[in-house]
């Protein structure tokens, strides 16, 4: 899909490299997640279903959804997103995480475009995302690529929701 600084972004499942499973990176979000909250646990096992449930088993966590995977150097998966199947005219953003050893390279937004061209080629004419309001790296990144506060559409508390039109 996109060439950033010897980064592919390509959708998952596909073939070759990119039919890896994301299930590292997604153990990695996940894992940094449950800590960020206060409640860090030692590994994917002790994880709540839900969370352990997309790593075990990404293809059906995420069968009506979009999966873009950051490559470097071709074949090592460093970033991942997750674009929602269009409901309404409207698709969201989840999962996205970069590793961080890569960070600073353009994966992120890079991650973003794609996610946001791929709604826009598909129909969709506002993504939407939420964000816990103690990363404000992403928040930034998020602004800068347009998306705006909203009133919040989720019941757990510390998370902001953002949008933008397509």
């Amino acid at each position: 899909m996109t060439d950033r600084h010897g980064v592919v972004i390509v959708r998952w499942p596909g073939q070759g490299p990119a039919a890896a499973r994301p299930a590292e990176l997604l153990a990695a979000y996940h894992l940094r997640t449950q800590a960020e909250k206060g409640d860090p646990v030692a590994d994917v096992d002790a994880l709540p279903d839900r969370y352990r449930t997309e790593i075990l088993d990404p293809r059906a966590a995420f069968a009506d959804d979009t999966v873009l995977i950051a490559l470097s150097g071709g074949d090592t998966a460093v970033g991942c997103v997750v674009l929602t199947a269009p409901a309404g005219g409207r698709s969201e953003i989840k999962r996205l995480w970069t590793d961080p050893a890569s960070r600073s390279r353009g994966i992120a937004s890079g991650l973003i475009a794609a996610a946001l061209a791929h709604a826009a080629d598909n129909g969709v004419g506002t993504v939407r995302l939420s964000v816990w309001k103690w990363r404000t790296s992403a928040i930034a990144l998020y602004e800068r690529l347009g998306f705006t506060v909203v009133p919040s559409w989720e019941t757990r508390d510390q998370l902001l929701c953002m949008e933008r039109t397509v």
